[in-house]
């Protein structure tokens, strides 16, 4: 399973789910009342999950790293154990709800963790997963726009899981013998405009400096080559000081939309 740093889920999560939670309708969390979310890093999604549970619910977030893991502690209060996804320390049909979010694109075998998901759960399993081939990039700093699309091409290319599954989680749903799947979609949209947020400043100067970039070096270059990573790091921290002057100028406008889709299931 791949690894993520407190920063990088803080960043790529940031906002989500804050204004439309229309999507999560099919997990019907007035109704739960013992909740898992698995893979639960930071504790993003189990904030929510336990602001829309029923009051009386017990929600409980579950990842195999415990740096992550502490991180959720200190700033939810809600309880979190240590554990992998496809062996996870819970007995049979012990919540009536497992959920993950952005956990099975990372997995080099998703359908093990939803058969998982079933075993510990008496009802529903749901999975909110990103297709990471849809998404899409606007900026008024044009040289971005050509610079995402071209790593996040290598990236799906050099990446070892599937990190484009999006609504093809079904196919792991029914593979696993879960049942009456649906599927809704919601767009996870960040949008920089001025006046500029402290994370808007945090990710300019991690452009100019190609630290974002950095963080997806094993993907590109397994895609590429080394030389075609220096290249494209150049160019990337190129384009990363024109964003820089135009937030000194405040003209930077920027705005990315990542498709996710909400499969949930029961457990037959």
């Amino acid at each position: 399973m791949r690894r993520f740093s407190a920063e990088y889920l803080e960043h790529t999560r940031q906002g989500m789910w804050a204004d439309d939670r229309a999507a999560l309708a099919d997990l019907a969390l007035s109704s739960r009342r013992r909740v898992l979310d698995v893979g639960c890093g930071t504790g993003e999604l189990t904030r929510v999950l336990d602001a829309e549970a029923a009051p009386d619910a017990t929600v409980i977030g579950v990842d195999a790293d415990p740096d992550l893991l502490a991180v959720a502690c200190d700033e939810t209060g809600l309880p979190y154990v240590a554990g992998d996804a496809t062996r996870l320390p819970l007995p049979d049909d012990a919540v009536d709800l497992v959920v993950c979010q952005a956990l099975l694109i990372n997995l080099p075998d998703p359908t093990a963790a939803v058969r998982e998901f079933a075993r510990v759960s008496s009802d529903l399993v749901a999975a909110i997963e990103p297709n990471n081939a849809d998404v899409t990039v606007r900026s008024t700093v044009p040289a971005e726009e050509r610079l995402e699309r071209e790593a996040r091409e290598a990236y799906l290319t050099g990446v070892g899981t599937d990190v484009a599954l999006g609504d093809r989680v079904r196919e792991a749903f029914a593979d696993a013998g879960v049942t009456d799947v649906r599927t809704r979609r919601y767009v996870h949209e960040k949008r920089t405009a001025a006046p500029y947020a402290k994370p808007a400043l945090e990710s300019a100067a991690r452009k100019a400096s190609g630290a974002g970039l950095a963080d997806h070096r094993e993907e590109l270059v397994a895609a590429t080559s080394v030389d075609a990573y220096d290249d494209l790091r150049r160019r990337w921290r190129e384009m990363g000081r024109e964003v820089v002057d135009a937030i000194g100028d405040g003209e930077y406008e920027r705005v990315e939309r990542v498709p996710f889709d909400v499969t949930v299931g029961r457990v037959a």
